[in-house]
């Protein structure tokens, strides 16, 4: 777990999570964007990734591995007797409704970036049937997930520092696959559990990796009192790393210093 200090008085507290085979040295940029707003920053890198010291990358035993793993970031992020806001992306982003579904926490809102709530491609009936065989006898059987950094962004720069990032992971268990796509599932049977929260979802509109129809069909359903959508269009799945992701980022904090008004703070 990292945090990053804002220069003087901070207004709150942004907690960040990363999506799948990645780590948080890729939100630097995202990360000083907050901090030079006035904001304190919470992040890490999940179970299996990143450098966490887990000798197995790539596998989990159970989605509740991530979940843990965030509670403790958020309990950080409470330290600071500021409000705190939690930003997903990705897979980060199925793990903060998740989190929301299970328990309640005193979060002042949550910003979900193309959430993983819906793949664009899915393994072939085959493929998946022996993902299901697989994960009773050998879960820990690693494939290959088929992702590229040409699918992520259009941003030339990001693509080529992924292609030389030794953090990526490059292997998943069929365990992992499995969890994850229960997790899609409970994300959608437990919609009546969400914690009613301020939610801001922000969808790329060219997306190759997550499915934007299922995410707005999830997002019309949630019976949250106060909630944003906006579609990208033309951008890929990481908008945070799109070319205009400035132009993201300010959606973004226009949503938490809104919030931070209603709540009494002044901005």
């Amino acid at each position: 777990m990292w945090s990053l200090q804002a220069e003087g008085s901070a207004k709150a507290v942004i907690v960040i999570v990363h999506g799948a085979l990645e780590h948080h040295g890729r939100y630097k940029w995202l990360s000083q964007m907050w901090k030079s707003a006035g904001y304190h920053v919470i992040l890490g890198d999940l179970p299996g990734q990143g450098m966490t010291t887990r000798a197995f990358r790539g596998h989990i035993d159970s989605f509740d591995e991530y979940l843990t793993a965030v509670r403790s970031w958020i309990a950080e992020a409470y330290k600071y007797s500021l409000p705190v806001f939690v930003l997903g992306h990705s897979m980060g982003g199925l793990i903060a409704i998740r989190l929301l579904q299970q328990e309640e926490h005193d979060l002042a809102g949550v910003i979900l970036s193309s959430p993983c709530l819906g793949l664009a491609s899915y393994p072939s009936r085959m493929k998946n049937t022996a993902s299901k065989i697989l994960n009773l006898v050998h879960p820990k059987y690693r494939v290959d997930p088929e992702l590229t950094p040409e699918m992520a962004t259009r941003n030339p720069d990001i693509k080529d520092e992924d292609m030389n990032d030794s953090l990526f992971v490059t292997k998943v268990s069929v365990r992992w696959y499995r969890e994850l796509v229960s997790s899609i599932k409970d994300a959608f049977d437990e919609i009546p559990e969400l914690q009613d929260i301020p939610v801001l979802l922000m969808q790329g509109g060219d997306d190759k990796i997550v499915d934007k129809r299922p995410v707005r069909e999830w997002f019309n359903y949630i019976l949250c009192s106060e909630k944003h959508y906006k579609e990208w269009p033309g951008l890929y799945h990481e908008i945070f790393n799109e070319p205009e992701r400035e132009n993201v980022f300010l959606y973004a904090l226009g949503f938490v210093e809104n919030r931070l008004k209603t709540l009494g703070y002044i901005i």
